[in-house]
């Protein structure tokens, strides 16, 4: 990346970022990272057997796209269908608290 380029960025994310406001659309999903010990393989596949202890849930799709702005400074809009259920009302708590509208 050329020097004036570089600039141009430095320049747009330190002084404009935060007036952009962007409309996200798309697949909003959960994304979910499970985290434990394998101590064995299974039996009946040769698949690993996971001693879960801990588990994190976080935006993924353009849920992710729409957090990744917010985190820049824009004011983001996110537009998307996810399910009435149990993940569904985990992921708009996360969209709340990030900001996003």
């Amino acid at each position: 990346m050329d020097a004036e380029l570089r600039r141009s960025i430095t320049t747009f994310l330190q002084n404009y970022v935060d007036k952009c406001r962007v409309m996200v659309v798309g697949d909003i999903m959960l994304d979910r990272y499970f985290y434990g010990n394998v101590t064995r393989i299974s039996p009946e596949a040769p698949v690993p057997v996971n001693l879960i202890g801990d588990k994190k849930n976080v935006l993924g799709g353009a849920g992710n796209v729409a957090h990744n702005l917010a985190r820049l400074g824009c004011k983001v809009y996110l537009a998307g269908l996810f399910a009435d259920d149990h993940h569904g009302h985990l992921l708009m708590k996360k969209i709340q608290k990030k900001g996003i509208d």
